[in-house]
């Protein structure tokens, strides 16, 4: 007998900026995203300003999944899966994010990807804003660090509950929202470009800017939030935070106080303002501390109170530690660059590999807010190889994501109410951190290099069979 409900959500996700290419295809307006180049590893992707030729721009194709979506989505549909999470890319629909109307070969392209899942009986849980906001924004407003882009990303959002009303009961109003509190997040989540900003690993970075920014993206999540219940009272809309689950490297209390803080200001700072609708009281003092002041105006609280998110989602690859000492070996993979853990392995990509804090983040969370949870994004990224008789032997991956669901399996037992999982990058794509296709996450193995080369053909990996196999037993055959 399953410990997972019957009707949970077992799945996949992808993002389209990192799927779908046909950047400029249909109207589609220039991203953020597509002004970044390719990177790797060990070198850094650069923002230019303007489209430079002859420079791999990954999301220009990336897996070509506007062009190949009906053959993707079957393939998922003989995993078995019940949700298909992906998001709908800004600049398809508002190209440059200012129209007055919204362009009609976007609104029917998502049309019909919808449909797709829906005619394999999968439920579509949609990212409203994944990480690729119009780049017109960016030059106009410097993202979200202007208010203007609130009333802008609300008539988006209204738009797509307007269109899609009754076909989608699950939106997410902003991927990864609390990547803002990071200087990385600057670009990437909030759209803001300073002077001399060239590289996606080193920007600019003024606070000051972030954190308003933030606030900007708090309004307009709680805005869509009401006016998505409004629209379709059967829809249910959550916020997804990237999950920097962080202990204490050692029992000092200074380490300790140490993870206290991080955790505080990466994880619950914004899930605070989305689940519960107020600024947390640790905010007052690292404002003051930081010399932020984040301008509100009359309104704004009584909003972030009214627009309250119905489920909470998040990404966890990895858990971090925290010190005070300045002497420890940092990891390197770890986004937050924290102290290496010497109890766990570590990715290909330096990511330390922690199951258990999946179901210690899982209790964390669900004490702290008491609404129901759904991992989002969980994977590993790896080198794939394709053998001599055309097969992908990907263990590494069965054995992480089984270690993985073993854990949410002890979560549900202690009695959290999770509703669904969606592994990240259910097929192959173009990496957010490093935008290489080399590191690969996904069941299905995709033909596409980071020379751009590549026929776009899929194949399945041995994880496919696997993950078929754990859908159709609800969570008991892993």
């Amino acid at each position: 007998m399953s410990v997972f409900c019957d009707n949970f959500l077992w799945g996949g996700a992808v993002a389209a900026n990192q799927c779908e290419g046909a950047w400029n295809e249909a109207g589609k307006g220039v991203s953020t995203s597509d002004v970044c180049t390719g990177g790797s590893h060990t070198r850094s992707k650069r923002i230019t300003r303007t489209i430079e030729p002859d420079t791999f721009y990954p999301s220009h194709e990336a897996i070509d999944f506007y062009h190949h979506y009906k053959e993707d989505i079957g393939l998922f549909a003989e995993m078995g899966f019940k949700v298909f999470r992906f998001s709908i890319a800004w600049t398809r629909i508002f190209p440059t994010g200012m129209e007055a109307e919204p362009n009609e070969a976007g609104l029917e392209f998502y049309d019909r990807v919808i449909d797709e899942c829906l005619s394999h009986n999968m439920e579509p849980l949609i990212t409203i804003s994944h990480y690729e906001m119009p780049f017109a924004l960016t030059e106009k407003y410097n993202g979200w660090s202007s208010r203007e882009c609130i009333d802008l990303y609300v008539k988006y959002a209204k738009t797509l509950f307007t269109r899609y009303k009754g076909k989608v009961k699950y939106w997410l109003t902003f991927n990864e929202i609390n990547s803002g509190t990071m200087p990385l997040g600057g670009f990437l989540s909030l759209g803001i470009l300073n002077e001399g900003t060239t590289d996606f690993n080193n920007q600019v970075d003024i606070p000051q800017l972030r954190f308003q920014g933030l606030h900007h993206q708090f309004v307009a999540s709680a805005l869509a939030v009401k006016a998505g219940h409004e629209i379709d009272p059967d829809c249910k809309i959550g916020c997804m935070i990237v999950q920097l689950t962080t202990y204490p490297l050692t029992c000092n209390p200074d380490d300790i106080l140490e993870a206290q803080q991080q955790n505080q200001i990466l994880n619950q700072f914004c899930g605070d303002v989305q689940v519960r609708g107020e600024y947390p009281y640790f905010m007052k003092r690292y404002f003051k501390e930081h010399q932020i002041e984040v301008a509100m105006e009359p309104g704004d609280l009584d909003i972030l109170k009214e627009g309250c998110v119905d489920y909470y989602t998040f990404s966890y690859y990895m858990s971090n530690c925290a010190t005070a000492s300045k002497n420890e070996a940092k990891s390197s993979g770890n986004i937050m660059g924290g102290a290496k853990n010497p109890y766990l392995e570590a990715s290909d990509w330096g990511w330390q590999i922690d199951p258990k804090g999946l179901r210690y983040t899982l209790n964390e969370l669900y004490g702290r807010y008491r609404i129901p949870l759904m991992v989002v994004e969980n994977g590993l990224g790896a080198y794939d190889k394709i053998e001599e008789d055309g097969t992908i032997q990907d263990d590494y991956r069965i054995d992480y994501l089984r270690k993985h669901i073993r854990q949410m399996a002890e979560a549900v037992a202690d009695g959290v109410d999770l509703m669904g999982y969606t592994p990240w990058g259910c097929i192959d794509l173009v990496s957010a951190s490093t935008g290489e296709m080399a590191k690969r996450y996904g069941f299905i193995y995709v033909e596409k290099y980071d020379d751009g080369s590549g026929d776009l053909s899929r194949r399945k990996k041995k994880s496919f069979d696997w993950y078929k196999k754990v859908i159709e037993t609800n969570g008991e055959v892993l």
